[in-house]
Order: structure tokens, then C-alpha cells, then sequence
């Protein structure tokens, strides 16, 4: 009798051992699905991962496109890859459609987005934002020879093409256009050189650098807003630390002068004032 229940008490002590192992493995499963460190911060998975993620156009000079080589280059780019190397990692650009860039980042294909992003009261509401590094102003933009387009005032009912989630799409709407839907700057052009749309309003500095490419292209600007429009990168809410590291390289580039050379290569200017 006593043998028997020595050899009860062994063969519980060893259940209670195999239950004890169980439970523990099925916890370490557990945080191997959910990664070995389930709540490191985005800064910590673009360190880890050894490269920042970067959603762009690639359709929009002097900001973001292909030189004759058909490199990925300008301003913005230029920016974010010494953004990236000041943070320790390598920049991987992806290109992406304006609208397809917004969702990309939502989906968390990208780490963040560098387009002339312009900051917003909307957009704060979802998405955080870097320290603004380009200023610009929104002007409207016709034909050369159209001469009854003079103003804001002069656009209602008038077609106009637009992204539909840009803030130049919403005071288009606001002053009572008709919208004609485009994927980016270079289309809206296109559009209202070939006569199918009779103006857009788009950003100055792009206007600026279209016309130092195509001086004789037949467009003008006939207004433009006395507010200037402060852009920066674009995150994801809670992307916290990376936004705060971002944050002192733009300020770091701005000391040093790296920011003031990269603007002048681009704009001759330094367009964050």
C-alpha cells in the first residue's frame, strides 16, 4: 500500500511537470507568432530591419521623379535617403500612385511618405506628420491664351483637373470647379495644354520648375494664395520615436547647411521659409 502510493505521488508530481512544460511552450509559441519583440516601436523595427521604408510618386518634379537615366531622384528624395543615412539605415524608395501611397502607408507597406505631403488640419486627425520642411502656395494655373480665368472668383463651374486627396482638389472645390479626376501634376498639365480641362490649381514650386524645364510651354499663373502651405513627412499615428529621430536629422541637415544645399539644387532657394 505505501509502494502504491509513493508511485501515485511520482506519477502526479511528473504530470504536473508535463502540464508546467506544455503551458510554457505554448506561451513561447505564442510570442514567436507575434515576433521576438512584439512591442518594439516602429523605430526600433526600421533599426532592426536596417532600412527605412519610403512611399513616393516618382511622378513629380522637381519633388520626386526620374532623371534622363531614369534614376529616382529629386528634392524629396534627396531629403529622406540623408534622413535615412543620419538614422543609420539604408532609404528604399517605393513608387506608388498619389492615392495608391495614402493606402500603402495605411497597410504599413511603407515607413513613411515623402511627396510634398501637404500638413493639414484633416489629415493630423489620422495620420502624424514630420517637422514641416517645405513652404509653398497653392496657384492657379491656365492656358496662356485663356483670358477669362483671372482669379479664384473666376473658376466656378469651370473644369478643373485635380487629385481628389490632395488640399489643391478641396479649395478647387470650395471656389465651385468641376472636377476632373488626375493621378498627379504632370497629368493636370497635360490635360489643360491639350485643351481638356480648363485650368488646375497646383503648387508653385512645381509650376516654377516646370517652366525652368519648358520655358515656351503655352500655361501661366493668374493667382495665388497668400497662405503659405507647410508639407513634411507623412506617418502612421503612434509612429512616435521614428518621428522624433526624422525630426532632429531635418533639424541636424538645417544646422550643418545640408538642407540649405539640397533646396538650392533643386529650387535656388530655400524653400522651407
Amino acid at each position: 500500500m505505501q509502494l502504491r502510493k509513493i508511485l501515485m505521488t511520482i506519477v502526479s508530481i511528473l504530470l504536473i511537470s508535463m502540464l508546467a512544460a506544455c503551458g510554457t511552450a505554448n506561451k513561447q509559441s505564442d510570442q514567436s507568432k507575434k515576433g521576438a519583440n512584439p512591442s518594439g516601436s516602429l523605430y526600433d523595427q526600421v533599426k532592426s530591419k536596417g532600412v527605412l521604408t519610403v512611399g513616393t510618386e516618382g511622378t513629380y518634379p522637381p519633388f520626386t521623379y526620374h532623371d534622363k537615366n531614369g534614376k529616382l531622384t529629386g528634392f524629396d528624395v534627396d531629403i529622406a535617403a540623408e534622413v535615412a543615412k543620419r538614422l543609420g539605415v539604408k532609404p528604399k524608395f517605393v513608387e506608388s500612385k498619389w492615392d495608391g501611397m495614402i493606402a500603402g502607408l495605411d497597410d504599413k507597406r511603407f515607413d513613411m511618405a515623402a511627396n510634398e505631403v501637404a500638413i493639414t488640419d484633416q489629415r493630423k486627425q489620422k495620420y502624424d506628420f514630420s517637422s514641416p520642411y517645405i513652404a509653398s502656395r497653392a496657384v492657379l494655373i491656365v492656358r496662356k491664351d485663356n483670358h477669362s480665368i483671372k482669379s479664384f472668383d473666376d473658376i466656378k463651374g469651370k473644369t478643373f483637373a485635380q487629385s481628389l486627396t490632395s488640399n489643391l482638389y478641396k479649395i478647387a472645390q470650395q471656389h465651385g470647379a468641376k472636377i476632373t479626376s488626375v493621378d498627379g501634376f504632370n497629368t493636370a498639365i497635360d490635360l489643360l495644354t491639350s485643351n481638356r480641362v480648363d485650368g488646375t490649381i497646383n503648387d508653385n514650386l512645381s509650376y516654377l520648375d516646370l517652366k525652368k524645364r519648358r520655358p515656351d510651354i503655352p500655361i501661366k499663373v493668374v493667382d495665388k494664395m497668400n497662405n503659405a502651405t507647410q508639407n513634411g513627412f507623412m506617418f502612421r499615428k503612434n509612429s512616435g520615436e521614428l518621428i522624433n529621430k526624422v525630426n532632429k536629422a531635418l533639424a541636424d541637415m538645417k544646422k550643418d547647411g545640408t538642407y540649405l544645399k539640397i533646396s538650392k539644387k533643386y529650387f535656388g532657394t530655400d524653400v522651407s521659409k
